[in-house]
């Protein structure tokens, strides 16, 4: 039999010989996720031999980790604000970039106002919003029943109370119980990579993660195009919206905010330095 720490190197040589990034870090990390213990026991007691079943059951989620299946599909979870999410490859795994949204979203969110995510995927920006914040209302609308699902049960594990749509976008409010209903805040992390990229991101992503998630069409913003259409009907005067973008957009999409005649657009840029978050205000 192996130890802990025998396991641990085999594992991380196997994912450094099959190109993973942070092949360390991946190991430790299923190796955790199978003995249901934290990083702290495996430092302590990576000595301690490891049965043969769960040594091979070890090897065989390396070598799914190892075909590029991200760790969060093999794990099933992601940490997003503080908060735990189940994930599947029905959403797109929460990143650390898209706390900044949430950030500034908080900053302007006040108690008991109304909240509309679109494109809610996993649920963590409205979830998280809905945690740290005090009698929101929160609506997520997705085009996918199978996102949805999955936004519903983080809700459920994060202990908060929303409402989930399937729909494109606006179309999901229609003939609901928010049919003509207005929104205080709106939020969206939408599609925003353009379509000749798709081919060129990393395996993880390109052939793990749902594609209606990340392609935004030939320039990347037709999402931010057709969420600001709605803004007329769905968003109170001096509502706020605010976008994830990518860290080329912050210009376009500030212009579209603009021309659409929002106020107070600013660009904000997260831990790395790069434009993360555009943001506006509905005129009065």
């Amino acid at each position: 039999m192996k130890s802990i720490n025998e396991l641990r190197h085999m594992g991380s040589m196997i994912l450094r010989e099959a190109g993973i990034a942070d092949a360390d870090i991946d190991a430790s990390l299923i190796m955790q996720y199978l003995l249901g213990v934290d990083k702290d026991h495996i430092l302590a007691h990576g000595t301690d031999e490891v049965g043969e079943a769960e040594a091979e059951e070890y090897l065989k989620l390396i070598d799914v980790r190892k075909s590029h299946v991200p760790l969060q599909h093999i794990t099933g979870h992601q940490e997003f604000m503080g908060l735990d999410f189940t994930v599947n490859e029905h959403v797109l795994i929460p990143r650390q970039d898209t706390e900044c949204l949430v950030e500034e979203a908080m900053i302007v969110t006040e108690d008991k106002m109304r909240v509309l995510d679109m494109c809610t995927g996993s649920g963590c920006i409205l979830i998280s919003l809905l945690r740290y914040k005090n009698d929101l209302e929160g609506v997520g609308t997705d085009i996918s029943k199978e996102a949805l699902k999955v936004a519903a049960e983080n809700a459920k594990r994060n202990k908060v109370s929303a409402l989930f749509l399937e729909g494109d976008l606006y179309g999901a409010l229609e003939g609901s119980s928010e049919s003509g209903k207005r929104f205080d805040i709106i939020v969206s992390n939408p599609p925003y990579i353009r379509s000749s990229v798709i081919g060129t991101l990393m395996e993880e992503v390109r052939d793990h993660e749902p594609l209606k998630a990340l392609d935004g069409g030939e320039d990347g913003l037709d999402l931010y195009r057709r969420i600001m259409e709605g803004t007329d009907e769905y968003l109170i005067p001096g509502g706020r919206i605010l976008f994830e973008i990518g860290y080329d957009q912050g210009q376009a999409v500030s212009d579209l905010l603009k021309e659409k005649g929002f106020a107070d657009v600013e660009v904000v840029r997260d831990l790395a330095g790069l434009d993360r978050v555009v943001k506006g205000r509905k005129r009065i």
